[in-house]
């Protein structure tokens, strides 16, 4: 494919199958991503309808991991050898009828015309043969695409050439001008720009081909009897084990069995640091061991890794179109079309003028054939089909890199508006690991009582702050009774039978939902007051003492906060925790604003009620563009409400992760670094966008007064691509 209109002719056939629901063509990946009823067809079927239209296609199911781009190495190379061939027929021809031309030698016209014929002849056939194959399959399909401007946009120079230099021998008129070797030329430049264009694209889309070589092929299996043997990675079985030896990649993704080592990261999570892997540690396939013996047993296979996930996340983003390329598309496909038209009005429109003002009808149909040609070449859409996907790949490949991926290419284009960012607490800004702090016993109870009977109370409860409680009681040793009459109150706490009394785990509020009196104040600080209290069978309850439990913050979350406020962005702490813990941990962290004691039922309303207010900073009538950052399991539904979900990920889990980008690392650096890629993103594209616009707009008009050549188009044309994927390019020079 090489244009908009490429693209239009296989999304039609494709949508012309029964049974298709969705199909998205990408120009610079050269790939399509469809979605179908399997009742109704088969990718073998959606694949021959795509080359019944003269684009060959094959099909690929999307659990594989996508294939290298040597395809495009070999239409590059193809490409590589018409230039090269044309550049032999046509610079030594050129350089010497300028020579010539300078010299004022005369004499040597005739033999000139005869070397230009041959040239042109010879670069007709060799090199247009592509342009020429692809314009008639076209043409068979009651269609056109880039390749027919181009083909007309020769032929019209040769044939005008051929039947003015025939009169001319004949003695019908005197020598007119001839475009013999522009047409030799032409077809040079556009197979050079062509070849440029491939290796560019190749180069944008050059990290699905990084993360395809972070995998190695083979695996050093372990026997019954400890023996490594070195098998296939496509043969590993889950719980097989692996030994890694230092400086070998990890094949798979498994567990630390054995052995202790430093591992990089940084391809798969972004982070720069290796990590210290031991016993019990996952560990990521691709992923590079440093300095110690690993073995691993292997916990995912094949398309379930995290860099198959990954991988797979990267092709469809890639694949995929956002609404701001749908809408280049639907112009760019149109303008073969119009352009043919416009070319039909300048030959008619010189040939009206010609008629009444220049003085020999061969000058009348040179101007036609150079006012017409320049129109056909200089017109060629491929600049407005290329400029948004040549940006999104290079976008993409760049989050990749740093472990930030884009689920939905949509939220890319969203998170460029976004004033708002809303932060989920545990396991966002903080670590996720609660641990008790501190044990503060009332009425003259022991500290090891008070945890003993909250610890035996929560044996059961899922909930992150319960198990942080039974796990400190557990390595203070302490025997936990068996619980009986268990409850629990989703956000409130837990009430339990605990060696025949009934204990209440939870917060204020749960407390004095049983009959409890207000417990005393504790002082703020970056940590949740859990209260226990014991209920009697007459109904009072005393308060036994209080539990502090931490979650430490993540070492990059005040970074990360610092740079969103530079971005100018308002920050929300949005949590179920209590409100003095939670502001301690804003103020920490220096976030702007907390909602404190959210259920995660009601943490969807909050993003709504967010969006509905006015922004207080970003001037009257802005809306505001919130984006949520959570876990993305229990704030889901918060995820989907916001104009962009943020899911902190994790490099072993990335199939599980809500939201529309995923930060595989799990650093908050990466929400910066994503608003930062999209705004960069979006600004490119609009930069692509404007330019191939100006371009066409500027240069058609130039080309229908006659005062470009045909050479200049062709330069001009092939120019146009290579600017667009290298601005593209550009963007690797952005820091996130």
């Amino acid at each position: 494919m090489h244009c908009a209109s490429c693209v239009a002719t296989v999304e039609r056939a494709m949508q012309r199958v029964p049974g298709v629901d969705q199909c998205d063509v990408n120009l610079a990946r050269g790939r399509a991503s469809v979605r179908y009823d399997p009742e109704q067809t088969d990718p073998d079927a959606i694949a021959a309808a795509i080359s019944s239209t003269g684009y060959a296609a094959s099909a690929q199911a999307v659990t594989r991991q996508p294939p290298s781009q040597g395809g495009q190495v070999i239409a590059a190379r193809a490409w590589l050898r018409r230039a090269i061939v044309g550049l032999i027929l046509w610079l030594p021809a050129e350089l010497l009828h300028w020579t010539l031309y300078l010299l004022d030698v005369h004499r040597w016209h005739g033999p000139m015309s005869w070397l230009g014929l041959a040239t042109s002849s010879a670069a007709i056939v060799y090199i247009g043969h592509a342009f020429y194959t692809s314009a008639w399959s076209a043409l068979m399909r009651r269609t056109a695409n880039m390749d027919t401007l181009i083909a007309m946009g020769t032929t019209t120079a040769f044939l005008y050439s051929l039947v003015a230099f025939s009169g001319s021998l004949l003695g019908w008129w005197t020598a007119p001008d001839l475009y013999f070797m522009e047409s030799t030329g032409l077809l040079t430049l556009i197979s050079l720009g062509h070849w440029l264009e491939a290796r560019a694209r190749h180069s944008a889309g050059a990290a699905i081909e990084e993360l395809l070589n972070l995998a190695p092929d083979t695996a050093l299996r372990l026997d019954d009897d400890g023996q490594p043997r070195e098998i296939s990675v496509a043969d590993l079985d889950i719980d097989d084990r692996l030994l890694v030896r230092p400086g070998d990649r990890i094949p798979i993704d498994g567990e630390v069995v054995d052995g202790r080592s430093s591992v990089d990261e940084s391809m798969i999570t972004g982070e720069p640091l290796p990590v210290t892997r031991q016993p019990g540690d996952a560990v990521i396939g691709g992923t590079l061991n440093h300095d110690g013996r690993l073995v691993i047993r292997a916990t995912r296979v094949g398309s379930e890794t995290a860099l198959a996930q990954i991988i797979k996340l990267v092709e469809h983003a890639q694949a995929s179109k956002p609404p701001v390329q749908r809408l280049a598309d639907r112009i760019a496909a149109v303008f073969v079309p119009i352009v043919l038209l416009i070319a039909l009005v300048t030959g008619i429109a010189w040939y009206v003028w010609g008629s009444a003002n220049l003085p020999m009808q061969t000058l009348v149909w040179g101007r036609i054939a150079n006012a017409v040609c320049s129109v056909l070449l200089i017109a060629c859409p491929c600049a407005l089909g290329l400029a948004v996907p040549a940006a999104l790949m290079v976008a993409t490949g760049m989050g990749a890199r740093r472990g930030i991926l884009i689920r939905d290419i949509n939220q890319l284009q969203s998170a460029e508006r976004i004033n708002t960012i809303v932060l989920d607490k545990t396991g966002t800004v903080t670590l996720g690991r609660p641990i008790v702090r501190s044990i503060h016993a009332m009425d003259g109870h022991a500290e090891e009582e008070v945890l003993r009977l909250a610890a035996a109370a929560e044996r059961f409860s899922a909930h992150p702050l319960a198990r942080a409680i039974v796990e400190s009681a557990q390595q203070r040793g302490i025997q936990l009774a068996e619980p009986g009459d268990f409850r629990s109150e989703p956000g409130l706490g837990v009430a339990a039978r605990v060696v025949g009394r009934e204990i209440l785990v939870g917060n204020a509020e749960w407390l004095a939902t049983n009959g409890a009196a207000q417990p005393p104040a504790m002082d703020a600080q970056p940590g949740s007051p859990v209260h226990i209290a014991a209920k009697s069978d007459a109904g009072a309850v005393s308060l036994l003492g209080t539990i502090i439990i931490f979650d430490d913050i993540k070492r990059d979350s005040r970074e990360a906060i610092a740079e969103l406020h530079q971005l100018g962005l308002r920050t929300v702490l949005l949590t179920g925790d209590q409100r003095p813990a939670a502001e301690a941990i804003a103020r920490e962290v220096g976030i702007d604003e907390v909602r404190a004691q959210v259920s995660p039922a009601e943490k969807a309303a909050v993003i709504r009620e967010l969006q509905a207010a006015q922004p207080s900073s970003q001037g009257r009538g802005t809306p505001r563009r919130v984006a949520m950052v959570g876990d993305g399991i229990n704030d889901a539904p918060a995820l989907s409400a916001a104009d962009l979900g943020i899911a902190i990920g994790s490099g072993s889990d990335i199939a599980k992760e809500a939201g529309g980008i995923v930060l595989v690392s799990g650093s908050l650096l990466g929400v910066p670094a994503a608003i930062k890629l999209s705004r960069a993103a979006m600004r490119t594209i609009r930069q692509n966008l404007f330019f191939a616009f100006l371009y066409n707009v500027l240069a058609i008009p130039l080309a229908s007064f006659g005062l470009l050549s045909p050479l200049i188009a062709a330069a001009a044309m092939a120019l146009s691509d290579i600017s667009v994927i290298g601005n593209a390019l550009l963007l690797r020079r952005n820091k996130i």
